[in-house]
């Protein structure tokens, strides 16, 4: 296996995943990926064992009980690092000793944890309380329910917030406890989508090695990409499908067309090789009837005996010739159907071709999208250090947007988008490049633009924009935009210059909007 690709090792994966019925869980694959790259195997993770020392274990202390929980959820991770870790840091503890004076101190080299404060703070009502318990189960659904204990202790906490008369220090000790647990839980649903996207990730790039000369499929594939490439949207993620929805549809239809086609086909060479035979028959019927009528001839004594033979050649030959026209005919028609079934299908899939293409775009604006302004910003980089030309980047952001959509309307919203691509085309040169960067944000690629000239061209869209009004209704809307405006500097990534783009972006909106700043 070590001579094979990380690509094909996945593709084998995933058939054993299929053929031995498992779950497809990141477990599994990586424990049959490992099976099959030759990698070795880690040994069991002993976690009863572990959670028996945990329970065994004193809490005495705040410091004591952070670790132990800390300890626990590591143990329910089986992350060996973690339950070192909590370990050390356990043992950094003693039990602390409280003076006359109310100074906690301790003795393990660690500052020990203050005493819980006894009185309740005036603004710590039961209705504080009862809405931190509030938030705390709306948040709950981000973080699934995977991890039993840490649900539990949720239930524990809300039903504790929610009590009449809960005691304060009580709350707050279960607070503490619970806010490491959390921060630990959250670590964990950040790292499972990570690693659940990297597997999709996988899995679209094999079935793309799969069907390189589909590019139509190429193209879903590579739209499937982008849509599951952070940060991701709803809106995007919508618009994807959409699309997406739109090459299925045609697929299936050059499918039913090909299979139409291939009956076609079939039917026709059915029917040639019938004709062929009649014809063949025929002809020699033909053949035989010439023969014996050339024998009677040669047999006649008069003419009145061959007028006969003659009559019946002449209505043969007739026959012969009705027979190979309509032959002639039903060829001729058959070959037309063929030609243009062959030309609907080549039709068909142009327009695959079109919409795969698409996955390159916005739908709505008709900019670029992600992946499509990486290839673009990838090509400029090039020709930047090969002719050690200019290379300014802008990051536009449309002002109060958010209010415009409240206001007035997500419908309207979009034609605010689609309004500022228009006239941003307007304005710019054959060879700069607009695309859409994420939800009201766009970036401009300016090559042979230093920073001075990147931020002129972008004060002349904004004059630009005070000119031209678009309708929403009967309503005029004006849309303003605030920019920060990056020239690439030598050996700086792409995405460094973007981002230095998008503080001076910032800092624009900061300085009261509808301003371009240079980076």
């Amino acid at each position: 296996m070590a001579d094979k690709k990380p690509f094909e090792i996945a593709r084998e994966t995933l058939k054993q995943l299929t053929a031995r019925k498992l779950v497809p869980t990141p477990a599994n694959y990586l424990s049959i990926y490992n099976e099959i790259a030759g990698i070795p195997h880690v040994p069991h993770f002993p976690a009863d064992i572990l959670r028996d020392i945990s329970q065994s274990l004193p809490a005495k202390t705040p410091g004591q009980q952070k670790q132990k929980g800390l300890l626990d959820y590591s143990i329910d991770r089986l992350s060996w690092d973690g339950v070192k870790s909590a370990l050390v840091a356990y043992g950094g503890f003693t039990p602390i000793n409280v003076p006359d004076n109310g100074a906690a101190t301790s003795t393990g080299g660690f500052a020990a944890e203050p005493a819980a404060s006894v009185a309740q703070p005036a603004a710590l009502t039961a209705e504080f309380l009862a809405q931190i318990g509030k938030l705390i189960e709306y948040a709950q659904p981000a973080l699934g329910n995977d991890d039993v204990r840490f649900n539990e202790q949720t239930d524990t906490l809300v039903k504790a917030l929610r009590q009449p008369g809960t005691d304060v220090a009580t709350a707050k000790l279960m607070l503490v406890n619970y806010s490491h647990r959390l921060s630990f839980a959250a670590e964990d649903q950040a790292e499972v989508r990570t690693t659940l996207l990297k597997l999709l990730h996988l899995v679209f790039e094999n079935i793309g090695e799969l069907s390189l000369e589909e590019q139509w499929l190429k193209g879903q594939m590579d739209a499937l990409m982008e849509a599951s490439t952070p940060p991701l949207t709803l809106r995007r993620l919508d618009d994807v499908e959409r699309r997406l929805k739109d090459v299925i549809f045609k697929q299936k239809d050059a499918k039913q067309k090909t299979l139409q086609a291939q009956n076609e086909m079939r039917s026709m060479l059915a029917t040639f090789v019938e004709r062929l035979s009649q014809m063949t028959q025929s002809t020699g019927n033909f053949q035989q009837k010439l023969e014996e009528s050339a024998k009677l001839i040669e047999q006649a004594k008069s003419i009145a005996e061959i007028a006969p033979v003659l009559k019946d050649v002449v209505g043969t030959t007739r026959a012969m010739a009705q027979e190979s026209q309509v032959s002639r005919e039903q060829m001729q028609n058959m070959r037309e159907r063929a030609t243009e079934t062959d030309a609907q299908l080549a039709k068909l899939h142009q327009e695959l071709d079109r919409v795969s293409a698409q996955a390159r775009h916005d739908p709505l604006t008709g900019a670029l999208n992600r992946k499509g302004l990486d290839e673009a910003l990838n090509r400029e980089v090039s020709n930047v250090r090969r002719k050690d030309a200019p290379l300014s980047v802008a990051l536009l952001d449309i002002d109060n947007f958010k209010k415009l959509n409240d206001t007035m309307g997500h419908a309207t919203g979009d034609v605010a988008l689609t309004h500022l691509a228009k006239v941003a085309r307007e304005c710019m040169r054959p060879q700069d490049t607009l695309a859409r960067y994420g939800g009201e944000e766009f970036v401009i690629l300016l090559p042979d633009t230093p920073l001075d000239k990147g931020i002129d061209a972008m004060t002349r869209l904004q004059r630009e924009l005070t000119k031209k009004f678009f309708l929403a209704g009967t309503e005029k809307v004006l849309i303003t935009f605030s920019a920060g405006v990056a020239q690439l500097v030598t050996n700086e990534e792409p995405a460094d210059a973007i981002k230095r783009a998008d503080q001076a972006m910032y800092l624009a909106k900061r300085a009261g909007k509808n301003r371009v700043l240079g980076a």
